[in-house]
């Protein structure tokens, strides 16, 4: 029930974009412009500096937006309240999670959350942990589900479960018959790497590291985005990778790929992220306690 001006105001503000904004707001831009205009007239001040390329918020328009932020967050605290009087938990929960996460380990239990809480309705954004974290600090997204440690001062972070990763190699491989893998065994082989700002890669890179290894001088022949475009590029016997266990059940059990232990054994933290100011809503104190669980049990088989 916030001021709409203000909405809009603020979508701008976070986006520093006119364009954007509109998008994200199913507005056109022409509207947008209006309703900013009208703002700004009712505070006979300018809140955005314009230019050819860019706009930026004048020092109003900073004020105005910290206050924006306020208002709005809680004018969704009051709406959340008031809706939870009823005693149901409903409302749209917005997820992001990391690929592996979102791919292999979200799509059974948000299933299950939904048949619990038929009213929620859940949408889910994946990206790489980085991009998660991001847009759960821009209050983009209500929670994320990360595969790294989280590094962003402004996020709280739950471990909810560990995670093993492991060599996987094509069964024709050199390695294939070995029961464990060590690091300097590793780092002379092809090897195939997940982007930049993966959780995964962080993990991986910290493992070399902590073995005197430094992930620069690895032999890398491939990095890849996806766990499912890493294990295609092992499977044809173009290199080695190190990734999540929980992502190679079927093709272990196919016998299209082989897993070796690492030595040391490598585990990684799986961790729930949320804004440090967020209000905890029954929604998102619903999410968390069923994730954590579900994603612990789902760990441990």
């Amino acid at each position: 029930m916030a001021d709409r001006r203000l909405q809009v105001f603020y979508t701008v503000a976070k986006q520093l974009s006119f364009t954007k904004a509109a998008e994200l707001l199913f507005m056109t831009q022409p509207a947008v412009t209006f309703q900013v205009k009208q703002l700004e007239e009712h505070f006979n001040t300018r809140l955005f500096e314009r230019s050819h390329s860019k706009i930026t918020l004048t020092p109003a328009g900073r004020l105005a937006m910290e206050y924006a932020e306020r208002i709005l967050n809680l004018t969704n605290e009051m709406e959340t309240r008031l809706m939870e009087m009823t005693g149901d938990v409903s409302g749209i929960l917005l997820i992001g999670a990391s690929t592996t996460i979102a791919e292999y380990m979200l799509p059974r239990l948000l299933g299950d959350f939904k048949s619990k809480f038929p009213q929620v309705q859940t949408r889910l954004t994946v990206a790489n942990s980085e991009t998660v974290e991001s847009k759960v600090a821009d209050h983009t997204l209500d929670i994320g589900l990360i595969e790294a440690p989280s590094h962003h001062p402004h996020l709280e972070a739950e471990v909810c479960c560990e995670d093993e990763l492991v060599v996987i190699c094509a069964p024709n491989h050199p390695l294939a018959k070995q029961e464990i893998a060590l690091p300097d065994q590793l780092a002379v082989q092809p090897y195939i790497s997940r982007e930049a700002g993966s959780g995964t890669r962080e993990v991986v890179d910290d493992f070399f590291r902590r073995s005197g290894f430094n992930p620069e001088d690895l032999n890398i022949v491939m990095e890849l985005g996806s766990p499912e475009a890493i294990k295609g590029a092992v499977e044809a016997g173009l290199g080695i990778a190190i990734v999540s266990r929980a992502t190679i059940l079927k093709e272990l059990k196919l016998g299209d790929l082989v897993a070796i232990r690492l030595q040391p054994s490598l585990m990684r933290p799986l961790s729930l992220v949320y804004a440090h100011e967020k209000f905890r809503s029954k929604l998102l104190q619903s999410f968390l306690d069923f994730a954590a669980q579900g994603l612990k049990s789902a760990s441990l088989h």
